[in-house]
């Protein structure tokens, strides 16, 4: 099992990056709440204007579709799917997740759309690499 993984060294290192612009987003969201006297247990208001909407919406954002690149991940490396293919699209969802955190704290709209249509891509690249496996 452990020779298996080593030919995915790529894409699980992608994973160590994803945990940590996870848990960037988790302090950086923490932090904005703090600063604005958030009361917590309570709905953040929909408003795109105020950073600390902003700010919580880029964490949830990721945390929507994180749980399908881990299975995606899974499904690829059990399948023993391509590991370059993989890795490639493992590194296009962590670098999309990544512009759209920054496009979404600096509220570029258009950007924003175009990183997360990216990481979609990179998604779908990942499935299809795994189903390739089983052809």
């Amino acid at each position: 099992m452990i020779d298996i993984l080593t030919h995915y060294h790529t894409s699980i290192f992608i994973v160590g990056i994803l945990a940590g612009l996870f848990l960037l987003q988790l302090i950086i969201a923490d932090i904005a709440l703090f600063l604005q006297k958030h009361q917590a247990g309570h709905p953040v208001e929909p408003d795109h204007t105020r950073f600390v909407f902003r700010a919580v919406r880029a964490h949830a954002n990721t945390n929507e579709s994180i749980s399908i690149y881990i299975l995606l991940l899974l499904f690829a490396v059990f399948s023993q799917a391509n590991a370059d293919w993989l890795a490639i699209f493992s590194g296009i969802y962590c670098f999309a997740r990544l512009t759209h955190m920054c496009f979404y704290y600096f509220n570029v709209h258009l950007a924003r759309s175009i990183s997360f249509a990216l990481s979609l891509a990179g998604l779908l690249g990942m499935l299809v690499t795994g189903l390739i496996s089983w052809i």
